[in-house]
This record gives structure tokens, C-alpha cells and sequence, in this order.
């Protein structure tokens, strides 16, 4: 089986897309946030950013524990909506 060494873990290659759209939305949440400093007229609001990046991290995270099984797939999306609800009630306030 062919593998690769991404820092302690060894993983096969299937699973090096799902991290890359997982690291992807970490970044998109760093950017959020540091948009959040200094909005722009015309731009997508920060809590937008972290909408799309915690979206594309489940999607990411889901897709690379489907192969252990879908139950923890499922719970990796409810735990993303969950947080996505909460932030949402903050901005709320």
C-alpha cells in the first residue's frame, strides 16, 4: 500500500484531498478573522468567512473519517452546524 508521511502520521493517498480541503477551511477561518479588523463596503462579511470555512472543514473532516465509519462522518457535520448555530446566536446579541 502506498502511503505518505505528513508530520507523525502516516496516511494513505486517499486521504490527502480531504485534508487539503480541511486545512483549506482553516485558512478561509483565519482569514475571517483577521478580515473582521478592518471590513471592507463590498465584501463578504466576516462571519461569512467562518460560515464557508467551517463548512468546507466538516465536509473535509466527514470525507476523511467516512472510511472509519459514517456515524463519525455525521457527527462531524452535526458538530459543524452546532457551532455554525452558535456563533450565529452570538452575533445575535
Amino acid at each position: 500500500m502506498v502511503s505518505i508521511v505528513l508530520g507523525a502520521f502516516v496516511v494513505g493517498w486517499w486521504a490527502v484531498l480531504p485534508m487539503i480541503i480541511s486545512l483549506c477551511g482553516c485558512w478561509i477561518v483565519v482569514l475571517g478573522v483577521m478580515q473582521a479588523s478592518s471590513p471592507q463596503k463590498y465584501e463578504l462579511s466576516a462571519f461569512s468567512l467562518f460560515g464557508w470555512g467551517l463548512l468546507l472543514i466538516a465536509v473535509g473532516g466527514a470525507w476523511f473519517l467516512y472510511s472509519y465509519g459514517w456515524i463519525y462522518s455525521l457527527a462531524v457535520v452535526l458538530l459543524a452546524l452546532g457551532a455554525l448555530a452558535i456563533a450565529a446566536a452570538f452575533r445575535k446579541k
